[in-house]
């Protein structure tokens, strides 16, 4: 039930921002299209569509009308008067841009996303027959150039988990809590690179979601389903040592069933969660940028060296398409790059 708790306290909190911005931010007539979409979509993807089409009719508001008209006002022919010209006059927009007093800048991806979400509505509304044309359809979405894929290599696991357990290149202000909050950090970074799980399905695990009979363990997987992942005995070790801290200094705890708890004793937040890794990872490997994303990446890439299966590493990070996996983990690796130097001869070999 606790588990339960958390993600319907989640859900619950999306579905108010939701409500919030079509009522404030959206035109009326977009309370139809997330009518349709409830039963097809999470609750965290319709949150990300209202933040893009708030932003949409935004720019329509003042870029096209003029404000002329607030966005509450703009009716379906408004949307019908949109043209191609105007979409890609929006993405253009994106690339820097004020709202709400601070200053926005997007990059092809987030610009590529927004697209999306603007033509899923368009499309939505041209085949109710609401509008007559969809003009969205004819841009082209942004050309994504592939992202480098950023990991650790296993010197600097070894590395950020010694840096986790000893406090070695923290600041003196970073010290003063080390003590008191380094065995939930080496847990945390243990259950990261031991397991490969998302930083989601890491803050919304409770203490009874653990089975250290079979080293098991209950993640909530994107959209609500869970599955049962297995552990090894150095994440086994680290957690346990965690639960024993947490049980000698249970005073006053908040959320008594959450596992990671922050100072104030209650549920360690995402952005908490994203804070430790960026400290740690900085000190030993200063150069790449190292987030809670990056350390699954790390275990996804080492589980697919080691076992050369790539359903297998897709079953185990919850991945609904193996070619996803196959794209992020399968790669050449820098490793596999370093191996090929010297095979192509450019002179002969010395005589003997």
């Amino acid at each position: 039930m606790a588990t339960s708790n958390f993600y319907v306290q989640r859900n619950n909190k999306n579905l108010e921002t939701i409500e919030r911005i079509l009522d404030e931010e959206l035109p009326s007539f977009c309370y139809d299209y997330f009518l349709a979409i409830d039963s097809q979509t999470s609750t965290l993807t319709r949150l990300n569509y209202a933040h893009d089409l708030k932003i949409f009719f935004y720019f329509l508001q003042e870029k096209k009308f003029r404000k002329s008209k607030s966005v509450k006002d703009f009716t379906l022919d408004d949307l019908e008067s949109v043209t191609s010209n105007d979409v890609e006059y929006f993405l253009s927009f994106l690339s820097h841009y004020v709202y709400a007093g601070k200053e926005h800048t997007c990059n092809d991806r987030a610009k590529a996303r927004k697209l999306s979400s603007v033509r899923a509505m368009f499309k939505f509304f041209f085949n109710k027959g609401f509008i007559s044309v969809d003009n969205s359809a004819k841009v082209a979405t942004p050309k994504l150039h592939e992202k480098p894929i950023i990991r650790l290599d296993s010197d600097e696991v070894f590395n950020i988990l010694d840096v986790a357990e000893s406090g070695t290149g923290l600041t003196p202000h970073q010290k003063a809590y080390h003590d008191k909050n380094k065995v939930r950090d080496s847990a945390i970074l243990t259950l990261f690179l031991g397991t490969g799980i998302r930083i989601s399905e890491l803050v919304g695990l409770n203490n009874d979601d653990l089975n250290f009979n079979d080293n098991s363990f209950i993640v909530t997987r994107k959209g609500g389903s869970k599955s049962i992942l297995y552990f090894d005995e150095n994440v086994a070790e680290a957690l346990k040592r965690y639960l024993d801290y947490k049980e000698n200094n249970s005073e006053a705890l908040q959320e008594p069933n959450a596992l990671f708890l922050s100072n104030n004793k209650k549920r360690i937040t995402v952005r908490a969660v994203e804070n430790l890794v960026h400290k740690y990872a900085k000190i030993i490997s200063p150069l790449k940028n190292i987030s809670p994303h990056k350390l699954r990446s790390t275990y996804g890439t080492q589980l697919y060296k080691a076992t050369g299966d790539i359903y297998i590493v897709a079953d185990v990070l919850g991945h609904k398409d193996v070619n996803t996996t196959r794209k992020h983990y399968a790669a050449i690796s820098d490793e596999n790059r370093r191996s090929v130097v010297g095979k192509v001869k450019l002179k002969p070999d010395d005589d003997k």
